[in-house]
């Protein structure tokens, strides 16, 4: 499968990076996914898809993000969200009437599993340890870059993934977040657990 756009932003845009993820789930086939920091609900649609074709509707897919506009949240690192194309804006405004970072758009995008998928709103920091996520086996990081979430998210992730899970982290290389590396190191000292970087972009840990 190659990685789709759908005519929205997305962090894999670069090229190739997108098939390397997507790649990378393949070879891991979970069943059961979760998503921290969805954005346009991209890389969740990739996702969906890809599941759908190696497990059809014997699938779940777990997505959270704070869908917050805001500058509460500008220490975190928040991608641009507003377009580059102008095609692109007005599809949105004036025929799709949504807000692509949006809760009501992303679970648009995402009808087509709407049996498989389940988006939550809200910040990690405070809603993460409440959620019952024992059958995850595939988690993705790509939140909140503060230091401080994703030490957070990973401790979280640590404490309810299964014992043969992964936790995939993006933007290991992100020079505007260095929190997300240090996070990392501190995170793989302090739990003892190994990491690997793939493709210079992702840290992943093989709980296994």
């Amino acid at each position: 499968m190659k990685y789709k756009k759908y005519f929205r932003k997305t962090s894999l845009k670069q090229k190739n990076i997108g098939n390397l993820f997507l790649n990378i789930i393949k070879q891991k086939n979970p069943k059961s996914f979760l998503e921290i920091g969805v954005f346009h609900g991209v890389t969740a649609r990739n996702v969906c898809e890809l599941m759908f074709k190696n497990h059809g509707d014997n699938f779940n897919y777990i997505g959270i993000d704070i869908f917050d506009e805001s500058n509460n949240y500008k220490n975190e690192v928040v991608p641009s969200k507003t377009f580059n194309n102008p095609i692109k804006t007005f599809y949105f405004k004036y025929i799709k009437k949504q807000n692509p970072y949006s809760l009501i758009a992303v679970e648009d995008l995402l009808s087509k599993f709407k049996k498989n998928i389940k988006l939550i709103e809200g910040d990690t920091n405070k809603i993460f340890h409440n959620i019952d996520l024992k059958n995850i086996d595939f988690i993705f990081i790509d939140g909140g870059h503060d230091y401080k979430t994703v030490k957070n998210d990973l401790e979280q992730s640590y404490k309810i993934i299964n014992k043969t899970g992964t936790i995939l982290c993006d933007d290991w290389n992100l020079s505007q977040a260095l929190g997300v590396r240090e996070a990392i190191i501190d995170f793989s000292r302090e739990r003892n657990v190994n990491y690997e970087i793939v493709h210079e972009r992702f840290a992943q840990f093989n709980l296994s």
